[in-house]
């Protein structure tokens, strides 16, 4: 069942490690993007993409997509938080998951399992994994949006959440649900490819 939660999916960056444009390379039917939102629309209601390099091919390719809100980060060569910022300006559900364009091995299950131990936790973070090992998505309150907008956008998502370390809770989560599983380097891509055609 969906839930009337938003996500954030970042696809602005440059994709250097992989030495060329990542988020549009074959996967499955479709592209590596394609999988990641179809994983994040099987429960949550909206995804809000964040584009920045390439990001006309983008708009080009989802801007007709219903539940597809599409938002361009111009500075995104200052770094992920700016992106970030960029798609929390947007969120209007109470709570919102933020993920990576390049992880589409995440299970749509972990979206759910989120949201079910979110709503009995008095905290304002949770991550899929453990403090040594934490993955995506990462659902956040929304009690949270004003600190990260208000924050610089040079700031690290790790350091914010430093000051604010017993809002946070962990899921216990295997790797098997891809929550670990980014896709940086061809070696990845390689990788990826073989477990897919397997």
């Amino acid at each position: 069942m969906k839930n009337q939660c938003d996500c954030i999916i970042l696809a602005a960056g440059l994709s250097t490690r992989m030495g060329s444009w990542k988020q549009q390379l074959p996967y499955q039917d479709g592209t590596i993007l394609d999988a990641s939102i179809h994983n994040a629309l099987v429960h949550c209601e909206r995804v809000i993409l964040v584009a920045g390099y390439q990001a006309l091919e983008l708009i080009n390719k989802y801007n007709s997509e219903s539940r597809i809100t599409l938002v361009t980060n111009p500075q995104y060569q200052l770094g992920m938080f700016s992106s970030i910022q960029c798609g929390v300006k947007e969120i209007s559900s109470a709570t919102f998951f933020i993920t990576h364009g390049d992880m589409p091995c995440i299970n749509s299950d972990v979206y759910y399992l989120l949201d079910e131990k979110f709503k009995h936790l008095n905290k304002k973070v949770l991550f899929p994994g453990d403090r040594i090992a934490t993955g995506h998505p990462v659902l956040f309150s929304n009690e949270l949006q004003e600190k990260i907008l208000q924050a610089n956008s040079h700031t690290k998502m790790k350091q914010l959440l430093k000051e604010c370390d017993s809002d946070i809770g962990y899921l216990g989560l295997s790797s098997e649900m891809g929550i670990l599983k980014d896709i940086d380097t061809p070696d990845d891509y390689h990788a990826l490819k073989l477990l897919s055609s397997g």
